[in-house]
């Protein structure tokens, strides 16, 4: 019993992306510096693909405690890497599939999922929102589904 409440507190869990690499943009002499990191994450729904976003972190004192607010600069490109295997009758149409906090309390980055059924093609929707307003930057990744 207590292996079931702990793997549904675990499905529970956001999904949490893999750290591939950063590069510094900016030097502080106090606090982190001003960078990009590059994280990885599998769709959770769909076998067979991984996504790759690219994204401002913001250094200093505040970015250190966790306070600053990250820019919305964000890219993605997602690819299949391995046979791909998903139930279209159990996608949700804009599903969040990834999101992390880019600020304490009001923002986030995101990463939401569509089918094009018509094209068979799987697009992926980057972007981060604000309780009170969100950013028009954004960037997408489509995967053709083919045979692997």
């Amino acid at each position: 019993m207590y292996r079931l409440v702990i793997c549904l507190l675990l499905a529970a869990l956001p999904l949490r992306a893999e750290e591939i690499g950063e590069v510094t943009t900016a030097w502080r002499l106090l606090g982190a510096n001003h960078r990009i990191v590059v994280e990885a994450f599998d769709d959770p729904e769909v076998e067979g693909v991984s996504c790759f976003v690219s994204r401002a972190r913001t250094g200093g004192i505040t970015g250190s405690l966790g306070l600053a607010e990250d820019t919305s600069d964000a890219s993605i490109a997602c690819r299949q890497v391995g046979p791909i295997s998903f139930d279209p009758d159990e996608l949700d149409e804009g599903e969040e599939v990834f999101g992390q906090r880019a600020s304490i309390l009001f923002k986030r980055v995101q990463v939401v999922r569509f089918y094009d059924e018509d094209r068979n093609t799987l697009i992926y929707l980057t972007y981060s929102d604000r309780l009170i307003e969100g950013s028009p930057k954004n960037s997408i990744s489509a995967v053709v589904i083919r045979d692997w």
